[in-house]
C-alpha cells in the first residue's frame, strides 16, 4: 500500500458549472474518500489548479477525459485516475456504438468507421448521425423495422430518450435539435427493444486490486414521475474479464462476451485510450418481430451509477485476500418516504437534491459468495 505521504485523492470537474446536483456532488467526494483510503493516500477534497498540492495526485474525474486534458494535469496511465482518458470527445459518449449511414457521413474529427466494423456482431441495430438529413435517412431505416429509440448523447441514468414509431414523430424530435449541437456532439437512433434487461459488465483497477462483473441494473420512478437508474446489482470477481468469462453464467454470459468485444476494440481502434474504470450496458430485448437481441449500448470510462458497487466489493476483496466472489449493490430511491439504508451499507446521499428532490443513494455488500 502507498503511503500517506506519496500523494493524495483529489476531484475533479472538467466542466465545474455541468455538476449542480448536490447528490452526484455528494456521491463523487464520497466515492473519492474510499478510495483515498483503497490507494493509502490522503483525500484533498475538489481539485483546485492554483493549490500547492507538493505531492502526486490521484484524480476521480466528473467524466471522461480528453488526452491533452490529462497530459496537463499530468495523468500518464490507468494508475492516475479512477476513470478514462480518450484521444476524441465523441469516444466516451453513445455515438461511438454505431456506424454512420453511409462511410461518408458527417462525422467529427477522429472518427473511425473501422469500429462500427468490428462491433457490428456486438451492439444493436442502429446508427449514429452528426446531421439533420442522415438522422432522417437513419430513421428511415430503422423505421421499415419497426420503433426507433432517439437518444441524447449527453444525457444519462435513461433520460433525453424518446421512442418514436413514425416518420412524422421523429420529424418533430430532429426539427427542435440545434444544428451546431448535433454536428458537434451527435445524435444515436436505434432501433427500440421491448421486455429489456440491462446488464452491466465491466473491470475496475485500484492499486494492486483489479475486479470485473457481470449485473443487472434496475429502474425506479423519479419524483417527476419518469422512469430512470434504480441501482445495480453486481456479482463481482477479483481478478480481470478472463477471470469473469470463466464463470458459469449463462443467462449473461452473451452480455459478457460482447461486452468485452467492445472494450478489446476501443482499445486497439483509438490509440491513446486508457482506463482504470470500465463499464459497459448491455441491452437484452424483443425486437419489433418479437425476436430476442443483445447488444452493448454505451460505453462509461468514468465514475459511474455501479461506482460504490465496484469499490465496495474491492474494500471486502482487500479485507480478505482469499476472497475471490462476492455480491455488491447500488441502490437509489426518490422520496421522501424511501426506507432508510440498511445498517451496513455506505450512504453516499440521504436528503434532498435541489435539482431532482429527495434522494437517498447507496451502496453494499450484500454477501459473498464462498471461494471457488
Amino acid at each position: 500500500m502507498e503511503s500517506l505521504s506519496a500523494g493524495c485523492v483529489v476531484v475533479y470537474l472538467p466542466r465545474p458549472g455541468a455538476y449542480g446536483h448536490s447528490h452526484e456532488r455528494a456521491s463523487r467526494a464520497g466515492l473519492a474518500e474510499r478510495l483515498a483510503v483503497l490507494k493509502g493516500l490522503s483525500f484533498a477534497g475538489e481539485y483546485h489548479p492554483d493549490a500547492c498540492y507538493g505531492r502526486p495526485l490521484y484524480f476521480a474525474p466528473g467524466d471522461t477525459l480528453l488526452g491533452t486534458e490529462a497530459a496537463a494535469l499530468g495523468i500518464r496511465s490507468e494508475h492516475d485516475l479512477f476513470g478514462g482518458v480518450v484521444p476524441h470527445a465523441f469516444v466516451a459518449t453513445k455515438v461511438l456504438t454505431h456506424p454512420l449511414v453511409h462511410s461518408e457521413a458527417a462525422a467529427p474529427s477522429g472518427w473511425r468507421n473501422a469500429f462500427a466494423e468490428r462491433v457490428h456482431d456486438a451492439v444493436l441495430a442502429g446508427f449514429s448521425v452528426f446531421s439533420r438529413n442522415d438522422a432522417r435517412v437513419a430513421c428511415r431505416r430503422l423505421l421499415e423495422r419497426g420503433p426507433a429509440r432517439v437518444k441524447s448523447v449527453r444525457e444519462t441514468g435513461g433520460r433525453g430518450q424518446k421512442v418514436v414509431r413514425t416518420s412524422s414523430e421523429f420529424e418533430a424530435v430532429v426539427s427542435a435539435l440545434d444544428e451546431e449541437e448535433l454536428a458537434r456532439d451527435g445524435l444515436v437512433v436505434e432501433e427500440n427493444l421491448t421486455e429489456v434487461t440491462t446488464y452491466s459488465v465491466g473491470i475496475v483497477r485500484v492499486a494492486e486490486l483489479v475486479a470485473s462483473y457481470h449485473g443487472t441494473q434496475r429502474l425506479t420512478r423519479a419524483n417527476d414521475g419518469l422512469q430512470v437508474y434504480g441501482g445495480s446489482e453486481l456479482e463481482v470477481v477479483r481478478g480481470d474479464f478472463e477471470a469473469l468469462a470463466s464463470l458459469d453464467i449463462p443467462e449473461a454470459g452473451l452480455a459478457v462476451a460482447q461486452a468485452q468485444t467492445y472494450d478489446a476494440a476501443a482499445s486497439e481502434v483509438f490509440p491513446g485510450l486508457f482506463a482504470s474504470r470500465r463499464n459497459y450496458d448491455v441491452a437484452r430485448g424483443r425486437n419489433a418481430q418479437g425476436c430476442w437481441c443483445c447488444g452493448v449500448l454505451e460505453q462509461s470510462w468514468r465514475i459511474g451509477g455501479a461506482s460504490g458497487a465496484e469499490i465496495a466489493a474491492l474494500e471486502a476483496f482487500r479485507a480478505n485476500p482469499g476472497l475471490t466472489r462476492v455480491r455488491a449493490t447500488t441502490v437509489e430511491i426518490y422520496g421522501a418516504d424511501a426506507p432508510s439504508p440498511p445498517a451496513a451499507a455506505t450512504v453516499y446521499f440521504r436528503g434532498t437534491d435541489e435539482c431532482v428532490g429527495p434522494m437517498t443513494k447507496y451502496a453494499v455488500v450484500e454477501s459473498h459468495a464462498d471461494p471457488r
